[in-house]
């Protein structure tokens, strides 16, 4: 086995792991019978990066990039339609999930349609693509000074962390290998974002330890 053969198997098994994650949100809803603590977004915004991804995989034949979209499109979908049984709020789900209906047709018609075939069809689809990964990974940072003021880390998943190390690491040497930048490049952000997660659970270790009160992660 290559190289690159290892780096697809480990984008695989880590991508397939971290996006298993979302398991556990499904079993608080399933035993709470609500979703009052769950977050909606992030498994519709996950889905749309899949399709958005998996798009890009097909017009590249690259079979890696399209199994594990695959397999994070059907896991996404389920979580949304567990959220959507659940939540209370059903109207507003519908709504985010007839805009995000809308973004997709909007991006199939420009990229699948008006645009040519060719390197300028997957060269602008990987760099939207790669924009969109770049957004989600820095999107919980807001989260994240929060949760340093407060000194409370209940919202932040240890597990989650790793996964996503692993993911984006796995995925930048995978990128690097095949010089596909517009896979390399936004999951360098995915590495630094969560290095500063791991600082954060070893800077707030010692409260955990000292206040029995304090919950450092919730698994």
């Amino acid at each position: 086995m290559d190289l690159l053969q290892l780096l697809s198997w480990a984008c695989i098994v880590f991508t397939v792991g971290m996006f298993s994650t979302g398991l556990t949100d499904l079993k608080k809803m399933q035993a709470a019978k609500n979703a009052d603590n769950v977050q909606f977004l992030p498994f519709l915004t996950t889905c749309l990066n899949n399709l958005g991804w998996l798009y890009y995989g097909i017009l590249k034949r690259n079979g890696t990039v399209v199994l594990v979209n695959v397999i994070g499109a059907v896991l996404q979908t389920v979580y949304i339609i567990s959220y959507c049984h659940y939540t209370k709020e059903k109207r507003r789900v519908i709504s985010q999930c007839l805009a995000a209906g809308v973004v997709l047709a909007c991006g199939w018609l420009y990229f699948g349609v008006l645009l040519p075939q060719g390197d300028s069809q997957l060269g602008q689809l990987g760099l939207t693509c790669s924009v969109v990964t770049v957004s989600m990974y820095f999107s919980p940072l807001t989260d994240l000074v929060g949760m340093v003021r407060s000194g409370n880390l209940e919202r932040l998943s240890f597990p989650l962390t790793v996964a996503t190390f692993l993911t984006s690491s796995s995925w930048a040497l995978y990128g690097l290998e095949l010089k596909d930048y517009y896979i390399m490049v936004p999951n360098t952000p995915g590495i630094l974002t969560s290095l500063v997660r791991f600082y954060l659970f070893w800077r707030f270790a010692s409260v955990n330890q000292s206040s029995p009160s304090y919950q450092l992660i919730e698994l």
